[in-house]
C-alpha cells in the first residue's frame, strides 16, 4: 500500500491511497456492504453509477453467514462480489459493542453468541486476521475492545490496555504472515480508543503509533457523545497520529461530521446513513435533508436536488419518488440509495477540489450556509 498527501489546506488533506486493486483519492467516504453487498445495489449500479474505488464490509457477519472459507474457496471477496476495486473488513469489535448482550470480552479476545442460531464463537486477534486473510480484503482492521460513552475511567483504562495488547499481537502475526508469503497485498490498520478522554486518547494513540501499521483509525465515538466532544476529540487525537500514514474516523457520519472532521485532518469515512436513511425515507442534498414521503412532495416535478448529477435527479420527479417510497415499492430504495450514495461521494470530490486550491475554508463557510437557507 501506497499513501501520499497531494495538498493540504490548513489541517485538511487531499491524499492518493494505492492498493492491490484501487488508487483512491481522499478523502474517502466508503460505502458500507455489511454482509458483502450495498443494501438495494449490486456491482453493476457501484460501477456505472457510483464509481466507488473502495467499500467496506463485515467481517463478523460474513463469518458467521456464509463463512470465510466459502468466500475464500470462491476466489475471496473481489470474485465473490464481483466488485473488482478495494474492500476495507472491519475487526468485530463494533458488533461487540452492538450486540453487547450477546457477547463476552476477556483478556484474549471476545466471544460472541451468533445472532443467526445462538452458536457460540470466539474472536481472537489472530482468529480476526484468519478470518480477513480468507476475505481477502485490501485494508484489515485489527480487533480492539470498543466501549459504549458514557464510560468509566476504569473501563476506558481497560479498553485502551487490551486494544494495545491485542494490537501488538496482531502486528507481529501480520509480519509473519508476510514472511511466510511475500505476495501478500493485505494491509492492517489499529484503531485508537480513549473515548473522550483527552488523556486516554493520548496514551492509546501515542503507543499504537510506534508500531508499524499501515494506517490508523479513530474508533469509539460516534457511540453516544456530543458532536462537540467527537470534534475536540478527533482534534486532539489527530495531533499524536502519523501525518504521512492514512487516518480513517470509524462510523461517522452525517454530512456536516464529514466536513468538520476533513477539517481536522481526517482522509477516511464510513457509515450506515446514507443508505439506512435512504430506505426510511429521508435523502441528502445540497441544502439539507427532505423526507421525501412527505405529503408535499406529491405533485413535485422537480428533482430531488437541482445541484445533483446522479442518475436519479437526471430522470425522476420527487412525485416518484413519493409515490413509490409510500406504495412500498422495490425500486424505491434502489433510487435513493444511488441518490444518497452520489451525494455523498461527490460530496468527498468537492471537498477534494477545495483542498487541492487551498480554500477549504471558504468550501465549509459555503457548505454550512445552503443548509441555513
Amino acid at each position: 500500500m501506497e499513501f501520499v498527501i497531494e495538498a493540504t489546506s490548513k489541517n485538511a488533506r487531499a491524499g492518493i491511497l494505492k492498493t492491490a486493486h484501487s488508487i483512491i483519492k481522499t478523502p474517502v467516504f466508503m460505502p458500507v456492504g455489511t454482509a458483502a453487498s450495498i443494501k438495494a445495489l449490486d456491482t453493476l449500479d457501484l460501477q456505472n453509477y457510483l464509481n466507488p474505488q473502495i467499500i467496506l464490509a463485515n467481517t463478523y457477519h460474513l463469518y458467521l453467514r456464509p463463512g470465510d472459507e466459502l468466500i475464500k474457496e470462491l476466489g475471496g471477496l473481489h470474485n465473490f462480489t464481483k466488485f473488482p476495486k478495494s474492500f476495507l473488513t472491519d475487526s468485530g469489535g463494533f458488533q461487540a459493542f452492538s450486540l453487547n448482550k450477546n457477547v463476552k470480552h476477556e483478556e484474549d479476545g471476545i466471544i460472541f453468541k451468533s445472532h443467526i442460531d445462538g452458536s457460540y464463537h470466539k474472536f481472537t486477534p489472530k482468529k480476526v486476521l484468519d478470518i480477513q486473510y480468507n476475505l481477502n480484503s485490501d485494508i484489515m482492521m485489527i480487533l480492539d475492545d470498543l466501549v459504549a460513552l458514557p464510560a468509566t475511567k476504569e473501563r476506558l483504562l481497560q479498553s485502551i490496555k487490551r486494544t494495545t495488547k491485542w494490537a501488538k499481537e496482531s502486528i507481529l502475526y501480520h509480519k509473519e504472515k508476510k514472511r511466510q508469503n511475500p505476495h501478500l497485498t493485505n494491509n492492517i490498520f489499529a484503531i485508537i480508543q480513549g473515548g473522550v478522554d483527552f488523556e486516554f486518547r493520548k496514551i492509546s494513540a501515542s503507543e499504537l503509533c510506534e508500531l508499524d501499521f499501515d494506517g490508523f483509525a479513530i474508533g469509539g465515538l460516534s457511540v453516544g457523545e456530543s458532536n462537540e466532544q467527537m470534534y475536540d476529540t478527533v482534534e486532539f487525537t489527530t495531533l499524536f497520529m502519523p501525518k504521512e500514514k492514512p487516518r480513517y474516523l470509524m462510523g461517522v457520519g452525517t454530512p456536516e461530521d464529514l466536513i468538520e472532521n476533513i477539517d481536522r485532518g481526517v482522509d477516511m469515512f464510513d457509515c450506515v446513513m446514507p443508505t439506512r436513511n435512504a430506505r426510511n425515507g429521508t435523502l441528502f442534498t445540497s441544502f439539507g435533508k427532505i423526507n421525501i414521503k412527505a405529503a408535499r412532495f406529491k405533485k413535485d416535478e422537480n428533482p430531488i436536488d437541482n445541484n445533483c448529477n446522479c442518475i436519479v435527479c437526471k430522470n425522476y420527479s420527487r412525485a416518484y419518488l413519493n409515490h413509490l417510497f409510500r406504495a412500498k415499492e422495490l425500486t424505491y430504495y434502489r433510487l435513493a440509495t444511488i441518490h444518497n450514495l452520489y451525494y455523498y461521494l461527490n460530496l468527498m470530490k468537492e471537498a477534494r477540489e477545495a483542498i487541492v486550491q487551498d480554500h477549504f475554508k471558504e468550501f465549509k463557510k459555503e457548505f454550512f450556509a445552503k443548509r441555513q437557507n
